[in-house]
């Protein structure tokens, strides 16, 4: 796959996350962040069956660099308040026309609408489950994240 522009990385090596936050919780975190900020076209995509390169990708789109400077500073601002996390690496925040924010189990993805139909990543991981959220929605949308958060204790 391409990568975004280069730009200075924000980490050395990978490390196992030592985090009480769930992948999921992440990627609903991230969703969330995206919509305040108005992003568009909010998808979810759940790799853990096709891939261990993370569990989730969290894709959305910015109409101007602008735009995608606000997602991509408002999806760090929001993990890092509410779940004490700040992304392992950090990509294309250089250019700004598409920015990857890497949380290990969740990679955050902000695309300029160009870039986006380019790289076309959700066709890449057609085979992966797949949730977009609708213009005003919020993490509550994606079914597979609210059956992933929910505890055992919920069931009963």
């Amino acid at each position: 796959m391409a990568s975004p522009d280069s730009s200075p990385s924000t980490a050395e090596s990978p490390t196992a996350r030592a985090s009480e936050n769930s992948g999921p919780a992440l990627a609903a975190h991230a969703v969330n962040a995206m919509a305040e900020k108005k992003a568009h076209d909010i998808t979810v995509i759940d790799l853990r069956e096709v891939s261990s390169m993370a569990d989730f990708f969290v894709i959305g789109s910015g109409d101007s660099d602008l735009q995608v400077r606000a997602i991509a500073r408002g999806v760090t601002e929001h993990i890092e308040e509410q779940c004490g996390e700040q992304p392992w690496k950090t990509e294309g925040t250089d250019h700004l026309r598409w920015v990857v924010l890497d949380y290990v189990d969740v990679v955050v993805h902000v695309f300029l609408p160009s870039r986006r139909e380019h790289y076309r990543i959700e066709r890449l991981w057609g085979e992966a489950e797949s949730e977009t959220i609708s213009a005003e929605g919020d993490a509550s949308e994606i079914d597979f994240l609210q059956e992933l958060r929910r505890s055992p204790d919920d069931e009963e």
